[in-house]
């Protein structure tokens, strides 16, 4: 006697759900009311908070139009059928999609730019719909396979069916209303107001009480001219977080590992850093100083130094993402910003593509629940260069002053000015520490 066993494959042969019309007219409605200030603009906006992603079409050319439009509008540039055109010729995926033709193709098969929402969530559900075949799928392969036992099969089933319920199409639910969060504000205010929530520290007490510290999903800019000792100021900065007990990473696109290991043991061990550079020059005490710190300190500490290959934002992205990963990460800090790539940055300004990067980092804050320390340079008028982006996305600037970087003279001589010019948590207001470069580290004017 002989049994028929039906394969899996037998049944799922058919074509897959899809509306190609409906994912013309999505991307149609993306091109059509692309541009800010559009009367129909606000149809763009709604169309993407359906939620729908690449990954929700079909044809992938439409895929691929639909990251194009939004790299073009991370970057803060207008989107029509020119520029899109553009920015796909520049990526050398044009002629894959169909060429400008298709562009135009795509426009003129929306009736109105008040459908796309519309179109979009037609484009979400069948996507859905053959997210749920390949978990089906998925799952009838498994149990066909003789894999595992019965307990396997199961957790597939429930790993399955949780994702693919999890993934439902449909607008998110409304935020939450003002007494909804009411509870949640009044525990917040009891621990800030007894103590018990601080911000991270930056490591100099009058700082700390002027910001409230360090606080998550927020960017601090730390801006001065070169040589100032910005980098100085924000790897003390790194140190006493990480000492503290705050994961910390630290990415340099100027210094070496060793290079920033030598400042971290110059403040620590109080070692003058010219020793350490010069060959022959440290002292047996010297060396001594470097061997404790290495039981004393750098084995416990949880700071991470990142020298990028390249100098992309998605570099410093991915690294702070396998940091939360191991072990977590609660301040990033970028040293600096105007040395940081822009993907397709060849018809963009030079303020236009740090503005990219400045909102690429406070997103980032804010994915990672992180705070970030962001360096800034200013040019020979002391102002930041692109300031009006930084300053936007940043909610601290501490400009960098020293007296006697100007006038060796300077009565004022080893004073540095924390300038806090913008303070989301309090006054702007001036903050004078002290500056001991020849040890590479700044220091409350309390500290002995």
């Amino acid at each position: 006697m002989s049994t028929t066993t039906t394969e899996p494959a037998a049944a799922l042969t058919r074509i897959p759900p899809h509306d190609l019309d409906a994912e013309q007219a999505v991307i149609g409605t993306l091109l059509l009311a692309g541009t800010p200030h559009n009367a129909s603009y606000r149809y763009f906006a709604e169309t993407l908070e359906t939620g729908i992603t690449p990954a929700d079409y079909y044809r992938p050319s439409h895929a691929t139009i639909h990251r194009t439009v939004c790299a073009l509008r991370q970057a803060g540039e207008p989107i029509d059928v020119r520029t899109v055109t553009e920015a796909l010729t520049r990526s050398g995926d044009l002629t894959r999609v169909g060429g400008p033709s298709y562009l135009v193709t795509c426009v003129q098969a929306v009736p109105t730019a008040a459908h796309g929402p519309a179109y979009a969530e037609i484009v979400r559900a069948k996507a859905y719909r053959r997210e749920a075949i390949e978990a089906a799928t998925r799952i009838l392969e498994y149990a066909y396979s003789g894999e595992g036992d019965e307990n396997d099969v199961r957790d597939l089933i429930d790993q399955e069916l949780t994702a693919i319920i999890a993934g439902m199409p449909g607008l998110e639910a409304a935020p939450p209303t003002v007494g909804d969060l009411y509870l949640d504000f009044i525990a917040d205010l009891e621990d800030v107001q007894e103590g018990r929530k601080v911000g991270t520290t930056y490591g100099f007490a009058d700082l700390d009480t002027l910001t409230s510290g360090m606080q998550p999903g927020n960017v601090t800019v730390i801006a001065a001219q070169s040589g100032v000792g910005k980098s100085t100021l924000a790897l003390n900065a790194a140190v006493a977080a990480a000492k503290a007990g705050t994961p910390v990473m630290f990415s340099s696109l100027e210094m070496s590992a060793n290079e920033l290991m030598q400042k971290i043991a110059s403040a620590e061990g109080k070692i003058a850093l010219h020793h350490m550079t010069h060959q022959g020059a440290l002292t047996p005490e010297g060396w001594e100083k470097a061997r404790q710190l290495g039981a004393e300190l750098f084995r416990t500490l949880p700071l991470r130094v990142y020298r990028p290959d390249g100098a992309a934002l998605g570099d410093i992205a991915s690294a702070a993402r396998a940091c939360v990963r191991q072990g977590g990460l609660g301040v990033l800090v970028v040293d600096y910003l105007q040395l940081i790539d822009v993907e397709n940055s060849r018809n963009t300004t030079r303020e236009q593509a740090i503005a990219a990067v400045s909102r690429g980092i406070k997103n980032l804050s804010v994915q990672l629940d992180c705070h970030v320390i962001a360096l800034s340079q200013l040019n020979d008028d002391g102002l930041m260069r692109e300031s009006r982006a930084i300053k936007n996305d940043a909610s601290v600037v501490i400009k960098v002053h020293r007296p006697d970087a100007e006038d060796k003279e300077s009565p004022r001589a080893g004073e540095v000015d924390l300038i806090v010019e913008k303070n989301r948590f309090g006054p702007a207001a001036s903050v004078t520490v002290a500056a001991q470069l020849h040890y590479s580290r700044f220091h409350d004017m309390t500290q002995v």
